[in-house]
Order: structure tokens, then sequence, then C-alpha cells
């Protein structure tokens, strides 16, 4: 319903901020501790991406500093037992390269750290999401048939599969991937460069 919401900033809390638009609505947006951090100051004009919560009992608007951040909170939320005030509090710990890196490594240790995820909770996220991103992958690969990009290097097709996983086109990933020396680069260093060039 609303992609995204600009406004000047009138409140700032924990878990919450109030934008006020032009036309005078004050919108309440749920969002991670980073992404509140990391907003501006009160009287502020930012842009916040936003995803429209709709059920039974509850209407709420929750909003992300990058679309990076939005893209997996709509994953975590396709996943069964998540719900929208597990997957925020789970992005105020974990930022979303890392998370996507995690579930492409199946490195559940990460994810247990994240306060209120247990081990099955953490399996749970690392089964459904892994194969949402075959799915991704095997669209991409079908779009993608003049020039597919074969790599023995795990690093890289870890790199691309965390990326995916965030919303990226192969392709794009691709030719970014081809202007770093990918040799002398940790598989998490390559990801954050990667998400500065795309």
């Amino acid at each position: 319903m609303f992609a995204y919401i600009k406004g000047s900033i009138e409140i700032k809390t924990n878990n919450y901020v109030v934008l006020e638009t032009k036309d005078g609505v004050g919108y309440k947006i749920y969002m991670s501790e980073t992404s509140i951090e990391n907003l501006g100051n009160i009287g502020d004009i930012v842009k916040v991406h936003t995803y429209y919560y709709v059920r039974e009992d509850n209407i709420s608007l929750y909003g992300f500093k990058t679309c990076e951040e939005l893209r997996m909170f709509e994953l975590l939320l396709s996943v069964s037992g998540i719900g929208a005030k597990s997957a925020i509090t789970m992005l105020s710990s974990i930022e979303p390269s890392s998370l996507a890196l995690a579930v492409v490594s199946n490195d559940t240790s990460k994810l247990v750290k994240i306060p209120g995820i247990g081990a099955k909770t953490a399996a749970r996220i690392v089964l459904e999401l892994k194969d949402k991103l075959k799915s991704e992958e095997a669209i991409s690969k079908s779009d993608n048939k003049n020039k597919e990009y074969i790599s023995n290097d795990n690093k890289i097709d870890e790199a691309i599969s965390a990326l995916q996983v965030l919303g990226y086109n192969k392709k794009d990933i691709e030719r970014q991937i081809e202007k770093v020396n990918t040799q002398d680069i940790s598989l998490e260093d390559l990801i954050k460069k990667l998400l500065t060039m795309l």
C-alpha cells in the first residue's frame, strides 16, 4: 500500500518514530533500533521504506532505512512462527547482509545469538529461507541464459547467494564482482563491498 513515506521526524523512541508529511498527517512507524539510530534527528526530513502489516487484531506500519532491510523483513515474515515484532527485533541485532550470509552458509550459531531465537527457530529460518533462495536462483538462471557466471570459488558463490536473498539481480551482482579482487578479502567484507557498489 505504502512504498515509502517522506516527512519530518516528530517523535523518536527506541522502537518507533512518528513522521509528519506535508499534508499534516503523522505516521507511527515501527523500526529496528539500528535504523532509528541512523535515521536522523527530530525535525529532519527523511524517507522511510515501509511495510503495511495487516492482521485481524493489528494494523501497523513497519519502516526501514534501506531496501535490503525491507527485503529481509519480508523474508523473515515468510518463515513459519516469525511475526513482525520478532522480525524487527532480529533486524535490531543483526545486519541484513550478515543474516543473509548466515542463511546461505547454514550458520545457525550466528542466529542463536539473536535475542529470542533458539536452535529450532534458527534451523527453521535457514531451512525455509534457503528454499526461497533456491527458487530465486532458478528464476535468475532462466533469465540469464546468455551469460552464466561459473565459479569454483565458494566465497563468490556464497556472496552471490547472500545478495540474491536481499533482492539483488544476479546479473548486476556478477557485473560488480568482476571489478573486485576477491582473493584477499573475507566473505563478509566482499558482501559489504558489493552492497556499496550495487
